[in-house]
C-alpha cells in the first residue's frame, strides 16, 4: 500500500537518492550529466528542509515518490517532483502534486521544468499548470520552462 506523508530530514538521503535515479532521464534529454538534482550534496537537500515543505510516497517502507515546496509572498514554489523510474506512470506524481496543493492553499502555484521535458510538460499541463517564461540556467544553461497554477483564492 502506497502512503503520501510529510517527509522529515531524516529522510533526506534516500529522497536523494531517489532523485539521482529519477533525475536520470532528463541527464539523457540534455545530454548533460552535471544538472542539479545529480549534483546535489547531502547537506545541500538537509538545509532545504529548514524553508520547505517535502511529502513522500512510501510503499514497504521504501520513499518511491517526493516533492518539495515553499511558499512566499503568495505563491507555491514546487520543486523536484520525482518519482522511481520503476513506479512511474502510476499516478504517484498526480497524487504528490494533488497532495502539496493541499496544503498549500489561497496561493497560486509555480514550478519549472526543462524546455524539451516534453512528457513533464504535457502532464503539468494536464494538472491545470500554463507556461508563462523561458529562462536560462545560470549554473548549466539549460533552458527551463517556468509555469504557473492559479490557486483558489
Amino acid at each position: 500500500m502506497q502512503v503520501i506523508v510529510r517527509a522529515t530530514v531524516d529522510d533526506a538521503e534516500e529522497i536523494l537518492t531517489l532523485q539521482k535515479k529519477a533525475y536520470i532521464t532528463e541527464a539523457e534529454i540534455y545530454n548533460n550529466y552535471e544538472i542539479e538534482p545529480l549534483i546535489q550534496s547531502l547537506e545541500n537537500v538537509k538545509h532545504a528542509f529548514d524553508t520547505s515543505t517535502f511529502l513522500k510516497c512510501v510503499e514497504n517502507d521504501s520513499i518511491i515518490g517526493a516533492v518539495k515546496a515553499t511558499e512566499k509572498d503568495g505563491i507555491c514554489y514546487i520543486g523536484k517532483l520525482m518519482v522511481h523510474p520503476d513506479c512511474q506512470n502510476q499516478g504517484i506524481g498526480k497524487r504528490l502534486m494533488s497532495e502539496i496543493e493541499r496544503l498549500f492553499t489561497n496561493v497560486d502555484y509555480e514550478l519549472f521544468t526543462g524546455r524539451k521535458s516534453y512528457k513533464n510538460i504535457a502532464f503539468y499541463e494536464s494538472l491545470g499548470y500554463r507556461g508563462f517564461k523561458h529562462e536560462k540556467s545560470p549554473v548549466d544553461g539549460t533552458l527551463f520552462l517556468y509555469m504557473m497554477k492559479n490557486g483558489e483564492k
